[in-house]
């Protein structure tokens, strides 16, 4: 059901918060995706105080949409609370992997999700094992990283070349 955004309430009790530069990123994702308004619909009490969505609301208010699909739930108390904590608890995880080999990261990062910060790490210790005489002709070399330092490598090597294979080759000193 369609409501006037001026008819919603912010619920006092959210304990949710946004900082200024999510803030932005939200009201900039619903300006440029106002479609995804009516598959994650506002989720509010009979008196028009929301449960579900308040971050979206004050965004919605900002960007100057009058009207907004909600979902009114008549739940008790209790009810509420559990419901105000589920709908923002994170469950799962990235696959950073995944992440980096089939999403483009300039995208990611304008759709709202942060990405690990580039920050210098030493890897030397993490190649030491590497026994460069004994290399035949066609080599692979598995790397260990957590998700976070995968990041950061992968966006170290694709400033040195397209491929990550002509990255480390371009490393080892060759052109």
């Amino acid at each position: 059901m369609k409501v006037k955004i001026k008819d919603i309430k912010a619920n006092p009790n959210n304990p949710r918060v946004i900082r200024d530069e999510q803030f932005k990123k939200l009201v900039k994702s619903i300006q440029e995706f106002p479609e995804m308004l009516s598959v994650r619909k506002l989720v509010c009490t009979p008196d028009m105080i929301v449960l579900g969505g308040n971050m979206r609301l004050k965004a919605l208010q900002s960007a100057g949409i009058k009207e907004v699909d909600v979902e009114i739930v008549d739940w008790d108390e209790q009810k509420q609370k559990e419901f105000i904590i589920k709908d923002n608890v994170s469950f799962g995880e990235w696959n950073h992997e995944q992440l980096a080999n089939e999403w483009d990261a300039i995208e990611l990062q304008d759709w709202g999700l942060e990405l690990p910060v580039n920050v210098d790490v030493d890897y030397s210790e993490k190649n030491k094992e590497i026994d460069i005489d004994a290399l035949d002709k066609q080599m692979t070399i598995k790397l260990n990283y957590t998700s976070d330092e995968y990041w950061i490598v992968k966006e170290q090597l694709s400033k040195i070349a397209s491929t990550a294979e002509q990255a480390v080759w371009k490393l080892l000193g060759n052109d």
